[in-house]
Parts: C-alpha cells; sequence; structure tokens
C-alpha cells in the first residue's frame, strides 16, 4: 500500500499494462474459441458463457477477438515507438553534440514534420504507400520521429556541459563514446518516460486508422477494424464496438499513467511531451 499511495499512478498503470500484456500472451488459455472462426448460423448472439462478450455479425467471438487484438495494439505501440525512439534520439543526441549547420538542418526538418497534424501526416504518407500494417507503422513512426529528436536534443545540449562530459572530452574521448557513455545513459529516464507516455496515442492512431481501413485489415482481429466492422449495427447491437472500445481504453489509460508514473520516479522536473 505505501508503494501505491506514493506513486498511484505507476502502480495502477503498470497493472493496467500488466494485464494487456498478460491478455495477449494467455489469449489461448483465455478463450478457447478462435478469433477468426465463423457460425454464420449464430450472428449477433448474446451474452453467454460460451460467449462473454456475445458474437459479431459473422459468429465469431467477441471476448477471443478482443484478447487476440491486444497483441496487434502491442505490436503497434512496441514497433513504433522502438523505430522512432531509435531513429529520433540518434539524430537528437547527434544534433546537439555536433551543433552548428547539422543541428540546424536536423530540426528543420523535424519543424517540417511538426508542421502537419500526426494524423494527416500519416493519412499523407498510407496515401503514398498504399494501406496495410507494415505502411501504418512506418507512418505512424514518421511522425512519431521529431518528439524524440527534439527531447534528445534538449537533453544533449544540457548535459553537454555537465563536469562528467568536459573531463571525458578533456581525456580525448572521442564525440562518439562522449555520445553513447555519458550523455545517453544520463538522457535515458526522461526518453523513456516518453516512450511510455506515447504509446497511448500510438495505439489510439493505430485504431483509427485501421477503423477508416488503412490499417490491419478484416478479419484480423484488430481494435479499430473491429469497430469498423460493428459500426454498422452500432444502433441495434452494441458489443461489436463497445468491448474494443473499452479495451483500447482501458490500455490508453494505462500506459497514460505508467508514463505518468515514471515521470515522477525518473524526470521529476519534466513534463511529458506527446504529439496527437
Amino acid at each position: 500500500m505505501g508503494g501505491l499511495v506514493r506513486n498511484p499512478s505507476l502502480t495502477l498503470g503498470g497493472l493496467l499494462v500488466g494485464a494487456l500484456v498478460l491478455a495477449s500472451l494467455f489469449a489461448p488459455v483465455l478463450s478457447a474459441a478462435s478469433p477468426l472462426a465463423q457460425d454464420l448460423h449464430h450472428p449477433f448472439g448474446g451474452l453467454s458463457a460460451r460467449h462473454p462478450f456475445g458474437t459479431d455479425a459473422f459468429g465469431r467471438d467477441i471476448a477471443a477477438r478482443v484478447l487476440y487484438g491486444a497483441r496487434y495494439s502491442l505490436l503497434e505501440a512496441g514497433a513504433c515507438i522502438g523505430m522512432a525512439c531509435t531513429a529520433g534520439t540518434l539524430l537528437g543526441l547527434a544534433a546537439g553534440a555536433r551543433g552548428g549547420w547539422f543541428d540546424q538542418a536536423v530540426m528543420w526538418a523535424m519543424d517540417i514534420l511538426f508542421a502537419f497534424p500526426g494524423i494527416v501526416l500519416a493519412l499523407l504518407a498510407l496515401a503514398l504507400l498504399g494501406p496495410g500494417l507494415v505502411n501504418m507503422l512506418l507512418a505512424i513512426t514518421l511522425f512519431s520521429i521529431p518528439v524524440y529528436a527534439r527531447l534528445a536534443r534538449n537533453l544533449a545540449m544540457s548535459l553537454g556541459g555537465a563536469l562528467y562530459v568536459e573531463a571525458a572530452v578533456a581525456i580525448g574521448a572521442s564525440p562518439a563514446r562522449v555520445m553513447f557513455a555519458h550523455i545517453l545513459p544520463n538522457a535515458a529516464g526522461p526518453i523513456i518516460v516518453q516512450c511510455a507516455a506515447s504509446a497511448g496515442s500510438v495505439i489510439l492512431t493505430a485504431a483509427s486508422l485501421s477503423f477508416l481501413g488503412l490499417g490491419v485489415a478484416p478479419p484480423a482481429p484488430e481494435w479499430g477494424a473491429m469497430m469498423s466492422d460493428g459500426r454498422n449495427y452500432i444502433g441495434a447491437y452494441l458489443a461489436p464496438t463497445l468491448f474494443p472500445g473499452l479495451a483500447m481504453t482501458l490500455a490508453v489509460l494505462g500506459f497514460n499513467l505508467l508514463g505518468e508514473g515514471l515521470r515522477q520516479l525518473l524526470d521529476p522536473f519534466g513534463p511529458i511531451r506527446t504529439r496527437s
């Protein structure tokens, strides 16, 4: 209870995210039904012991599809944040450490990307690349890079004057060693906070794109695609839209709370920066 009182955001966020991870890992155990198996004789089935969340228009078990959909959401968040964090951090650290024309060029490029709302930039990228899961991940990564680049650049510039960095430079350490051995480890806290804080917005954006038919294609059990399938029946049967929407809400809430809790723990003086 002491940890919960001291940092309730971290505790509750960790529990929600942990439940999401466990649901994705143990989906076959938690639901015996296949997320793709159709039963056209029993569409729009009500809640029952066999189908706790009912069935959709094709007789597919909604509970199984929600559980397996957690895998897609974690894949989307992990892949996009991993690529964006790696690319943005390297660019930002290099820009902050080197300065001069390189710093200006990188920041101008990031400003151009920042000029577009994230979802609009993703739609533009998908219009050029075409719909699909891989292209959607690349599109979301593209508009997420500037957040990490700016954060890493500011951290590199602020840490560049630290005594341990100046000492490393004085004894002849190479710029790469200074960056990776001295600046990056001390900048890791705020970057980790940013990763956790961004996961919720990535899940929402990916679900929005799949809802529009530009991401994961049916019949894959992705939450946004499931809500898109159920929107035509929302007036008569709410379950196909309600349960994936609730799952997505809890996932986003969990990552937001986790990000806030990690900020209090690792970066107590800086606000969480998000891009929507």
